[in-house]
This record gives C-alpha cells, sequence and structure tokens, in this order.
C-alpha cells in the first residue's frame, strides 16, 4: 500500500503530467494546480528577498512552476490574474542578477501568456522594450529582439493592426529624440529597418523615424538612418523576389508518385498540403498588388531634411562621421536634391575641393554631384564646377582612365542641365574623340551624342551631324531655355485619333453614309452617333434654323456691293471664295504643322474620355507602330539610347562604377583577367561528361524514371548470370523461333503494336 502512495504522490508532483491533466479536466485538478500555485508564490518571495544569493535548487525549483503556470494559466484566469504582472516585475527589476536560463524562462513565458491572449501585444512591448536599451546582456539582448519581432508580426499577419504600430512607432521617435547622443537609438533604427523590409511597415510615420536618425549626433545612428534611405527600398525589392522565387511544387509528380506506390495516410497529407499551398500562391497571384511607395517620397519635408543633413553632418566641422559615412551623407542629400528638385545652392560650392584627381574615392564624388543636378540648378552654378572637372581630369597630361571619368562625370550633369556648358568648352571636349584611347574616345563621343540631340548650336558645323543640322534648319530643334519644362502628354494619343478616325469612315461607308462628313452636319454630334453611341454626356448639336436661336450674319466689312454687270455670278463668286479661303488654311497649315497637331491631340485627349478599350488599342497601337521606324538601324539604336539615358528612372541611384565604366576599356587587361572574365556567367565547370549523361543526371534530380534498357544494363551481375546460362544451352531449332519471334515483333512495332497507329 505505500509503494502505491508514493507513485502517486510522485505522478502528483510530475508538473508535466500535472498540466496534461488539468488541460482535459481543470475543475477536478483545481486543487492540485493550487498546491503548486502556492508553491510557486513562496518561492518568489524566497527569490525576491536574496536574488543574487539564491540557491540552484531554489532557481530550477522556480524555473519549472513558472513554465507550469505559464501553461495552464487560462484554464484558472481569476487565479493567475497577478502572474503576468509578476514576471515583470521580476524581469525589470533584476534582469542583471538573473541566471540565464531562469531569465528565458521568464521572457518565454510572458511571450506564450501573449500568444494565449491573456496579455496584450502592447503591455508585452511595453515590458520588452525598455530591457532591451538597458540591459549590458548581449544574449537578452538579442532573445528580446527575436521576441519583439516576432510579436510584431503575428500582430500583423492577418490584417494591419494599426493601433499597435502607431504604439511603437510613437516609443522608437521618442527614444529617438529625447537624446540625440545615446546610442539607444540603434535599436529603433533596427526593428524599423528590419519591418520595413518585410513590409510590415510601409507608412510615412516610418521614415519619419528614420529621418529623425538621420540627424541623431550618434555615428552608428546616423550611419543606420542614412543606409536605411540608400538601401532599405533594394532590400524589400531582394525579399519580396526571394519569397515569390519559393520552390514550386510539382502536383503531376506527386499524383504520379501517388498512383504506382503504396497509398499510406503520410503521402496523403503531403499530397493534401502540396495542394494547399499551390491554392495558396494562386490567390496571392490574383490578389492586387500593393503600392509600395520609395521611402523618398513619403517624406514630408525634403527640403528642410536636407538642408538639416548637410549643415550637421557634411558643413559641420566638429562632426565626428568618417569619408566612408559622410560620403554616404552625401550621397542621400544628392539624390534627394536629384529627385524632389531641390534647391540647396551651398551644396554645390562644397564639391569643389574634392574634384581632383588624388582625392580618395574622387568619383563617389563625381557621381553624387550628377545626381544632385537637375534642370532648375541655375547654369551659373554649375559653370566653375563644369570648368573645374574639365582642368583637373581631361588633359593631354592626365592619364587615360581619369580623362575618360572626367569626361563621363560632365556628360552625366550635362544630361541633366544641358547649360551648364558653354561652346568653347564644349568644342575642346569633344576633341578628344580623336584620342588613342579607347575609352577617352567613348566618353568624348558620348557627350558629342548629348550635344547633338540637346543643344547642336554650340557645336561646330562639322560636328553636329546630318539630323541636327537639318533640325537647326528647320527650326524643330531649339534651344531650351532655363526653367523650362516639356509639355506632358500621352505617347500615342495620334495613333489612337487616327485609328478612330478610320474605323468611323468604315462604319460610315457599312452604313451607306458619306465617308466624308458634310459642312451642314453637326461634328460632334456625328462622332456620339458613330462610336457606339456610348457617350451619353455629350450633348448633340442642332444647326436647324429653326430652333429659335440666333443666326449668324456676317459682317459688313465682308459684304461686297458691285455695280458691274459683267460680274461673276454670286455661287461662283461664293466658290472662289471658298476656295481661296480653304488655299489660305491649307498654308497655314503647312506653315505651323505642329498646331496642326497640337490642335487634334488636345481635341482627343479634352472631349473624350478614354475607356478601358482605348487604353487597351492604345497599348495595341504604341506596340505595333515604332516612333523611329523610319530612321536607318543606326540611327534608331542611337535614338533608342539617347532616350534611355535621359529617362533614367530618377530613382536608381548613380554609381562611382557607371563613372569609372569606360575607364576600363583603357585599362590593358592581363592575362588572368582575361581568363576570369571569359569564365564569368558560365559557372563552375566539373568533369567532362557526355550528353547522354547529363540527360541521365538531369532526369534522376527531376526524379523520372529511366528505361528497361538502362534498368536492365545497372541490373545485377549475379541475377544476369542464370539467364546468360540459359541462352547458351538453347537449341538450334529455340534459337530459330526467337528469332522469327524478334522479326515479327518488330515488323508489327513491338511488344504492343505501336506500329501504323
Amino acid at each position: 500500500m505505500k509503494r502505491k502512495v508514493g507513485a502517486l504522490e510522485k505522478v502528483d508532483a510530475d508538473l508535466s503530467n500535472l498540466q496534461y491533466k488539468i488541460r482535459r479536466d481543470p475543475v477536478s485538478y483545481k486543487d492540485d494546480f493550487l498546491k503548486q500555485y502556492r508553491q510557486y508564490e513562496s518561492q518568489r518571495e524566497i527569490f525576491l528577498r536574496a536574488p543574487s544569493s539564491a540557491t540552484n535548487t531554489g532557481i530550477v525549483s522556480l524555473k519549472d512552476l513558472i513554465d507550469f503556470v505559464s501553461h495552464v494559466a487560462s484554464c484558472f484566469p481569476e487565479i493567475t490574474a497577478e502572474f503576468p504582472k509578476e514576471l515583470m516585475q521580476i524581469l525589470s527589476l533584476h534582469h542583471k542578477e538573473l541566471e540565464s536560463e531562469l531569465r528565458e524562462k521568464i521572457v518565454g513565458s510572458l511571450v506564450l501568456l501573449r500568444r494565449k491572449d491573456i496579455i496584450d501585444s502592447s503591455v508585452l512591448l511595453h515590458a520588452l522594450f525598455p530591457i532591451l536599451t538597458t540591459t549590458p546582456s548581449k544574449s537578452l539582448r538579442t532573445l528580446l529582439f527575436q521576441k519583439i519581432l516576432l510579436d510584431l508580426r503575428t500582430s500583423n499577419q492577418k490584417t494591419t493592426n494599426h493601433k499597435l504600430n502607431r504604439t511603437i512607432q510613437t516609443v522608437l521617435y521618442n527614444l529617438l529624440t529625447s537624446d540625440r547622443s545615446s546610442p539607444k537609438g540603434l535599436w529603433a533604427v533596427k526593428i524599423t529597418r528590419e519591418l520595413w523590409k518585410r513590409q510590415i511597415w510601409t507608412d510615412s510615420k516610418a521614415v519619419e523615424i528614420m529621418k529623425e536618425a538621420s540627424l541623431a549626433d550618434n555615428d552608428k545612428v546616423v550611419a543606420g538612418g542614412v543606409r536605411f534611405f540608400l538601401g532599405g527600398d533594394k532590400e524589400r525589392e531582394e525579399m519580396e523576389d526571394e519569397s515569390s522565387e519559393e520552390e514550386a511544387v510539382d502536383l503531376g509528380k506527386l499524383k504520379h508518385q501517388m498512383g504506382i506506390n503504396k497509398k499510406t495516410k503520410k503521402k496523403a497529407r503531403a499530397m493534401e498540403n502540396a495542394v494547399a499551398t499551390v491554392k495558396k500562391k494562386e490567390r496571392k497571384k490574383k490578389q492586387p498588388n500593393p503600392l509600395n511607395f520609395s521611402a523618398f517620397h513619403l517624406l514630408h519635408d525634403p527640403q528642410g531634411f536636407s538642408e538639416t543633413l548637410f549643415s550637421n553632418h557634411l558643413q559641420n566641422t566638429k562632426s565626428k562621421l568618417n569619408l566612408e559615412k559622410r560620403l554616404d551623407v552625401l550621397q542621400l542629400v544628392s539624390r534627394l536634391v536629384g529627385l524632389h528638385k531641390l534647391t540647396v545652392i551651398s551644396l554645390y560650392s562644397y564639391f569643389l575641393k574634392y574634384l581632383t584627381p588624388r582625392q580618395p574615392s574622387v568619383t563617389s564624388f563625381l557621381a553624387s554631384l550628377a545626381q544632385s543636378t537637375h534642370n532648375l540648378v541655375p547654369p551659373d552654378i554649375l559653370e566653375p564646377i563644369v570648368q573645374k572637372i574639365a582642368n583637373e581630369f581631361v588633359s593631354e597630361a592626365a592619364a587615360s582612365e581619369v580623362a575618360s571619368a572626367g569626361l563621363n562625370a560632365i556628360r552625366e550633369i550635362c544630361v541633366r542641365q544641358p547649360l551648364a556648358m558653354n561652346d568653347t568648352l564644349l568644342q575642346d571636349l569633344v576633341m578628344y574623340r580623336k584620342s588613342k584611347d579607347k575609352g577617352v574616345v567613348m566618353a568624348a563621343k558620348g557627350l558629342l551624342g548629348l550635344y547633338r540631340e540637346v543643344g547642336a548650336d554650340l557645336l561646330k558645323k562639322r560636328d553636329r551631324g546630318k539630323a541636327a543640322a537639318l533640325g537647326l534648319r528647320s527650326g524643330t530643334h531649339k534651344e531650351r531655355r532655363f526653367g523650362e519644362e516639356e509639355e506632358g502628354g500621352i505617347e500615342g494619343l495620334d495613333l489612337l485619333e487616327t485609328w478612330k478616325d478610320e474605323e468611323k469612315k468604315r462604319r460610315r461607308e457599312e452604313k451607306g453614309l458619306p465617308v466624308e462628313v458634310g459642312s451642314n452636319e453637326s461634328q460632334d454630334g456625328q462622332n456620339v452617333q458613330d462610336e457606339d453611341e456610348a457617350s451619353g454626356w455629350e450633348v448633340e448639336e442642332n444647326d436647324s434654323d429653326s430652333s429659335g436661336g440666333w443666326i449668324n450674319v456676317e459682317s459688313d466689312a465682308e459684304i461686297e456691293i458691285s455695280d458691274s454687270d459683267d460680274d461673276e455670278p454670286n455661287a461662283k463668286r461664293s466658290k472662289l471664295r471658298d476656295a481661296a479661303t480653304t488655299q489660305d488654311d491649307d498654308k497655314e497649315n503647312v506653315d505651323d504643322p505642329a498646331k496642326e497637331l497640337e490642335r487634334k491631340t488636345s481635341t482627343l485627349a479634352t472631349t473624350r474620355i478614354l475607356t478601358p478599350a482605348d487604353l487597351a488599342k492604345l497599348q495595341e497601337l504604341r506596340m505595333a507602330a515604332s516612333i523611329n521606324k523610319a530612321l536607318p538601324a543606326s540611327q534608331r539604336k542611337r535614338a533608342s539610347q539617347q532616350k534611355a539615358l535621359q529617362q533614367r528612372h530618377i530613382d536608381d541611384p548613380l554609381t562611382a562604377a557607371e563613372i569609372e565604366g569606360l575607364a576600363r576599356l583603357s585599362k590593358k587587361a592581363s592575362k588572368d583577367e582575361k581568363i576570369a572574365l571569359a569564365k564569368d556567367g558560365k559557372g563552375e565547370r566539373q568533369e567532362h561528361k557526355s550528353t547522354q549523361a547529363i540527360r541521365q543526371e538531369r532526369k534522376e534530380i527531376e526524379g523520372k524514371s529511366t528505361t528497361n534498357r538502362e534498368k536492365a544494363r545497372k541490373k545485377n551481375f549475379m541475377m544476369t548470370l542464370s539467364k546468360g546460362k540459359k541462352k547458351q544451352k538453347r537449341s538450334l531449332v529455340d534459337r530459330g523461333r526467337v528469332l522469327k519471334a524478334h522479326v515479327e515483333r518488330s515488323k508489327r512495332g513491338g511488344k504492343r503494336g505501336n506500329k501504323g497507329h
């Protein structure tokens, strides 16, 4: 009897077994739970009296009891109402003295209570975040950072939890602004950047947090904030690509395996999971794409941000940033100025002292200078900078790599602001196309090709080229003035208008009406009637004299009174007058075709609402008709390259590698570099194999079966030995019978008789 009682006590003392019983029947085991809960309270009081001198036995007992209570707390919510607060108190007051395993158990128990909805996310995060920024333990910081991110991701998994997001964003914002020199702001940067990368925080509040980080006084916090703006969007795109490029599930392969292999519950579950995964991906594809704006576009005050950033970290002589971090800040300021077309006049004079070939990372300075240039920068400010680049980099004494980098930088500046160049300097730089170095020649030709398009009047007549010379002579090439913006429009709208006119004529022919609309017919009303009668908002005009409206009468100046009897009849005179008017109109149209095109385009754009069918047809017409179709192949290629250069996406940064691009043509590569360049992109080559062996490996990787002949070749020799002996013992009659059967089988197309079917 004593043995049975001892065994029962051991079962009751086993917390995992008791936890299982309580989950199944909480009411029956309430007394057992109260007994263990009192034990937990006593152990907690003993620990709080002397946290640093607690025994190992007491710590282990307290850890097990905390784990037990946290797992079954949802069964007794009234009894364990104060349990989460007690855990938070232990962690916040004694996290420095706590033993590492007990500390991790308390954090894990709090996360478990949050998962069971016993405590709220905001309560958990408010408890963990102050410890994250104050604890000296690296392992605890890593654990808390992971748990905070996990909780935020879980809270925003199904729907965006705006209330929680605003609360945490306010905490992070206050952490950065309360003490700008504190390194604690680095945690705000890490959390915001991780959530931005995972597309959980995509609003302007997150961008404002990183903006404050960029303006902090701590160099690590500044570097984190600046790098977020320079690379945060790229990280987000890469993560999105990785999630979309997950290994696809081959349903056909699984169904084939299910059909030929033994059917088990495990394989059936795998098949169900695969079908669910495929359906989930299909639903995800059909969902609308979220509008993920770049961090640069979500800034509230880019002008003030760029000015403060420039004055605090670049102009300030007390700034502690090294050259690499200063270059990052400079790149951020230049991208802001170029993207939003800001005016920071002192930025351009800042570049002057760094524009020398001996300056470390000079190509990064040149790239930042080109990025900060736009068409609203006054040319008087850019002319001295372009002149200094030409004097320092482009000369006969300069190395070929230096000259090509300088010409590249000048071209990138002039693409954005062509008025920064004067004719004397341009003609001097264009002469470098006769250099012996290939990189310098290509850079000079690039500058020449640019100004043939945007400023041919600055070039000499022999350098303008045929197209530019004809354009200057006809007046189509006009010098762009400072601050002048190109008129916006819809590309290919004239093609759509022409197609609509042809369709209208075709419909009139089908109805038996004249192709041309008469002068007495209302053009607007006819268009409304012809084009599917879908524009009910247009009112059809009525030119009838019986409408009761005013009648237009010609003025007295246009009435000619003649007493001569030899004058021509009125009808003939009116016809001649109409013909003269038509000729005058034709002359006006010939003299100014641009006005006619503008009139036609604006008429279609301002009097019609383009339907989805119209937009689809517009896209089709754009694909069918190329603007440069009539040009020769060489001119068409040059025009497309020039257009791509001028319309480079403004969000994409200009890197130092693009400035140095043509310099690689000047440097003669060694034999090893040539071999490495030839191998680049070909992948790692392994041992030589035949085509059949490569196909066989590919089939094995894809899980495909082999032929019977291949299986027979790989069969064990001992298994084929008896068959070989049997063949040798066959008589002459048997061999003849086998040979005859083989011939007949070949004639009918094998064993299945597939020949002729």
